[in-house]
């Protein structure tokens, strides 16, 4: 035996050891988030064959990943961005109303992610957009400005910085007639593509047109940011995460649990000298499903730092993420409530290719007016050529009353056209999903089984602890909602005994399953003009009088006026607005004709509130 060449080799092989150890930086790697604001990946070639070039962030992907299943778990900017923030599900939190009325305080137990990442010695910044609906304690940020930069940091600190382009948010879109008839857009109207369920006219054609035009500028901002990070050669040191802050923005995606309005692009650069850190090769892809409620647990995770056993999202990337692993990652959840003035309660659940969402609330139609969203001629023209009769099915079905649940292959119907939650051979299917679903709902619980104005008043100082205290009641509001997924004659007799119900939200949530179901039964009319006329909760002497609308028994709007008139609380009276333009623009066309001089002051002092009566004055 040669002992000579023995001992060679093993120095040799201690030699190469400590030179790959050596190769590994000593320091955490620095982080930056580039965030667009309302695009979904539909618009950009890298994911979509329908949409635009963007040099920029496919440069981005040469030396990344590119994650083909991203989503928003919520499909506006506020609920999102708390979601984002707090690697929390916003319905634990109440953080998902858009927009808010109050903020929510966390619980002592918790922080926005970043602080974590500053306790571990991090400069965290942020330019600028914060728009959370949680108050912000001061360890969050080092800076969030518009001046906001990782340049201010001490020599040698490792950064977390978040810079936000307001380039293609919904309001681009609000261009008016005359910019329509004289801006001409780089990107020609006549090859855009158009969704089935969208009319497929010349404004619809150039309002496609003018927003791939933001996408293009939107994508130059990016590459901005990427050469100023070389100039202070960053690159070699520094993760960068392109994303859309969520879905949007043409007609029925932002605001909507779509996937036009969920599912973002995302795309996440690996640094020369942290790959290490990353099971997957540079320049690949993933369809792997990874969900906002997972990124700040996937920044900590890229850092160093102990994800909290309180956060509800799990890291994709980093220590312990093999790409196995990522690639069996097949699910994601989705919530909405209120978007600005209009309220709906959804909830979805994709899994693989079908997507499950749970409507219920189902009477409220997707076309219900909400002001901001119909700032955009396209929005206009789309309800006026349904008011005109001039939409085939498909595109009618915005300004239709709902199923209580869907399921859709979206692989096959992208765009969520064809309800296939009857179909016989697909039953195993749609019960899976719904008990999935449900089952998320009572894990966290789900606040919004009680009404928000409820929350504000008694769970806003800390409404993780008040759900956990809770949660038994919630989880039995949730049963008597899932009473409409039922045939009538199979739960009339619980129905009927919940409306007697010494609970008002038992109460409640029963009204909603009579408007869901629609029968005209002799007892449940009894009932409900009883909770009309008497019940303590005047939003369920609304939900009653809805009911009795929906189906024509009786006339709604002096009960519904009168409990208006009657309101002190904003939140409350913004609830009892909703149904006022439900059963005034929906298939009865009920007339309100409100008097002003009879609403509360205080009601009449909400900004929400007020767009609400002008819009229904207006007609």
């Amino acid at each position: 035996m040669n002992f000579r060449f023995i001992t060679l080799g093993l120095l040799a092989l201690i030699a190469l050891q400590s030179s790959c150890s050596m190769d590994k930086p000593t320091t955490p790697p620095n982080i930056v988030w580039i965030v667009s604001e309302d695009n979904s990946k539909h618009y950009m070639s890298l994911f979509d064959e329908n949409g635009v070039e963007t040099p920029n962030i496919e440069n981005l992907a040469n030396d990344g990943v590119i994650f083909n299943r991203a989503f928003s778990n919520a499909a506006v900017c506020s609920a999102a961005r708390s979601t984002l923030i707090t690697s929390c599900y916003g319905p634990r939190l109440a953080s998902h109303y858009h927009r808010k009325m109050e903020c929510i305080q966390l619980q002592d137990s918790m922080e926005m992610f970043p602080a974590y990442l500053r306790k571990a010695g991090y400069y965290t910044t942020n330019n600028a957009k914060e728009d959370y609906n949680i108050i912000k304690a001061d360890n969050v940020w080092d800076n969030s400005s518009k001046k906001a930069s990782w340049r201010n940091r001490k020599k040698g600190q490792p950064f977390f910085h978040v810079q936000n382009f307001g380039t293609t948010h919904e309001g681009c879109l609000h261009f008016t007639e005359e910019e329509y008839r004289t801006h001409k857009t780089k990107c020609k109207p006549e090859d855009c593509f158009i969704q089935p369920n969208h009319p497929q006219t010349d404004l619809f054609k150039y309002t496609n047109a003018f927003y791939r035009d933001k996408i293009v500028q939107m994508d130059q901002e990016v590459g901005n940011i990427i050469n100023e990070l070389k100039k202070d050669s960053l690159l070699d040191d520094t993760f960068i995460f392109y994303y859309g802050d969520h879905g949007g923005v043409l007609p029925g995606s932002k605001g909507y649990l779509y996937e036009t309005g969920l599912e973002v692009p995302l795309v996440v650069y690996i640094p020369k000298n942290y790959r290490h850190l990353i099971d997957i090769e540079k320049g690949s892809m993933t369809n792997g499903f990874v969900s906002f409620v997972d990124f700040g647990a996937t920044v900590l995770n890229l850092a160093g730092v102990e994800v909290p056993k309180n956060m509800d999202g799990k890291p994709f990337l980093g220590k312990g993420v093999s790409k196995k692993q990522l690639e069996t990652r097949n699910e994601t959840y989705s919530y909405a409530d209120r978007f600005d003035e209009k309220y709906d309660m959804v909830r979805a659940f994709r899994k693989g290719k079908y997507k499950y969402i749970r409507n219920y609330q189902p009477f409220n139609f997707d076309g219900l007016m909400n002001n901001y969203r119909y700032k955009q001629m396209a929005y206009r023209e789309w309800c006026d050529l349904y008011e005109a009769g001039q939409l085939n099915e498909i595109q009618s079905a915005f300004f239709k009353p709902k199923q209580a649940e869907a399921l859709y292959d979206v692989e096959t119907d992208p765009f969520e056209t064809n309800n296939l939650a009857k179909k016989p051979e697909l039953k195993d299917k749609l019960l899976e999903m719904r008990s999935k679903l449900e089952k998320w709902e009572i894990s966290m619980p789900d606040l919004s089984f009680y009404p928000e104005h409820f929350l504000l008043k008694n769970a806003i100082g800390d409404p993780a602890s008040f759900g956990q205290a809770h949660k038994k009641e919630l989880n039995g509001y949730l049963h008597i909602a899932n009473l409409s997924l039922a045939s009538f004659d199979s739960v009339e007799g619980e129905l009927k005994s919940y409306l007697k119900s010494n609970d008002p939200w038992e109460r409640y949530w029963a009204l909603i399953v009579c408007s869901c179901f629609q029968k005209e039964d002799s007892k449940l009319i009894s009932l409900t003009r009883e909770i009309q006329k008497n019940d303590p909760e005047l939003i369920n002497r609304v939900r009653a009088a809805e009911y009795l609308g929906l189906t024509k028994i009786e006339n709604p709007v002096s009960a519904i006026s009168n409990a208006l008139y009657e309101s002190t609380d904003s939140a409350e009276a913004l609830l009892i607005l909703n149904s006022v333009v439900m059963l005034q623009d929906g298939q009865h066309k009920y007339s309100f004709n409100l008097k002003m001089d009879k609403i509360q002051k205080v009601i009449l002092e909400n900004k929400l509130v007020k767009i609400r009566l002008d819009y229904i004055n207006a007609k």
